[in-house]
């Protein structure tokens, strides 16, 4: 989605750790106008598939998810990453390992938000290792639920995590593509 891609090349930089910040704009500070025509994208390209809910994981899917729901008339359910009082004790849980933290941390969800009959859109705003998208799409497999694909802001297809959803035949529409980066040469995306 040039949009992105442009918006990406405006604002984004690439940080230590050859990290891609984009927090000006998507999962910091929320450009609720610009998120809102990334939401329109992805209704265009799921629109057909019968959504019955969208799935993201806290925090910074929350945003990008809510601004995607209204398209799609369906609500939005997100994952927590930690256990609180006020989540049910009937409940979901996955494991996710974060790269960006370094270890691994439990995702939650009320079994009463996800159910059977749902077919369920996955919306997050990076895709690299997968790992948090496994770990969605093996709470949607719990509750018997279907995945109907997921919607991804930024994938860096140069990990390996598109690969691995993909190979699990799972639908994946990313609106931008980075081929490689590096903070001497910059962003270069997929044609």
């Amino acid at each position: 989605m040039k949009l992105l891609e442009d918006r990406i090349l405006k604002d984004g930089h690439i940080g230590k750790g050859n990290v891609l910040k984009v927090d000006s704009f998507l999962n910091h500070q929320i450009d609720t106008a610009f998120i809102a025509e990334l939401g329109k994208e992805f209704y265009r390209l799921y629109k057909d598939e019968k959504v019955t809910k969208i799935l993201t994981i806290e925090a910074s899917g929350i945003g990008i998810a809510c601004l995607t729901a209204q398209y799609f008339n369906v609500p939005v359910v997100f994952a927590k990453k930690t256990p609180t009082i006020n989540i049910y004790s009937d409940i979901y849980t996955s494991k996710v390992y974060s790269f960006t933290h370094k270890k691994d941390y439990d995702i939650y969800v009320s079994k009463q938000f996800i159910n059977k009959d749902d077919r369920i859109l996955i919306i997050d705003d990076f895709l690299a290792k997968g790992s948090a998208l496994s770990a969605l799409i093996n709470l949607i497999n719990d509750a018997g639920a279907q995945t109907v694909g997921a919607g991804i802001v930024i994938e860096k297809a140069f990990q390996d995590g598109g690969k691995i959803i993909r190979d699990m035949g799972i639908r994946v529409e990313s609106l931008a593509m980075i081929k490689e980066m590096t903070e001497e040469d910059g962003i270069v995306f997929c044609s």
